[in-house]
């Protein structure tokens, strides 16, 4: 019996804002977010609780560090909050504003 892959959900501008990174960096997400898809975890991730309960982020060092924030532990799918090309060691405050601002929508929208 296969299990059926969970559905990726872009929120916001995350879907464009992917699109936006160099190709390599482009397919490299997409084979980590497949992964989680698979209920496998990507091969580079931390948790960011500070963000929101079971969000994660993918890190990516393709001709720069990108980076892919989502939530995987809603039944409902996969939902990526946001996607980035980070500038500095540091996450800056507007790149977690805006992933924390989406997690709530979210939860808002599902009742949680």
């Amino acid at each position: 019996m296969t299990t059926r892959a969970k559905e990726v959900e872009f929120r916001g501008s995350a879907l464009d804002d992917l699109r936006a990174f160099p190709q390599s960096a482009r397919r490299e997400a997409g084979h980590q977010l497949d992964r989680v898809q698979q209920g496998l975890d990507p091969d580079d991730w931390k948790p960011m609780s500070n963000v929101g309960s079971g969000v994660r982020e993918i890190r990516i060092r393709d001709e720069g560090a990108f980076r892919v924030i989502y939530i995987a532990k809603l039944k409902e799918g996969i939902f990526v909050l946001h996607c980035f090309q980070k500038k500095s060691q540091k996450t800056s405050r507007e790149d977690i504003v805006l992933a924390t601002s989406r997690y709530k929508e979210l939860m808002q929208e599902m009742g949680k």
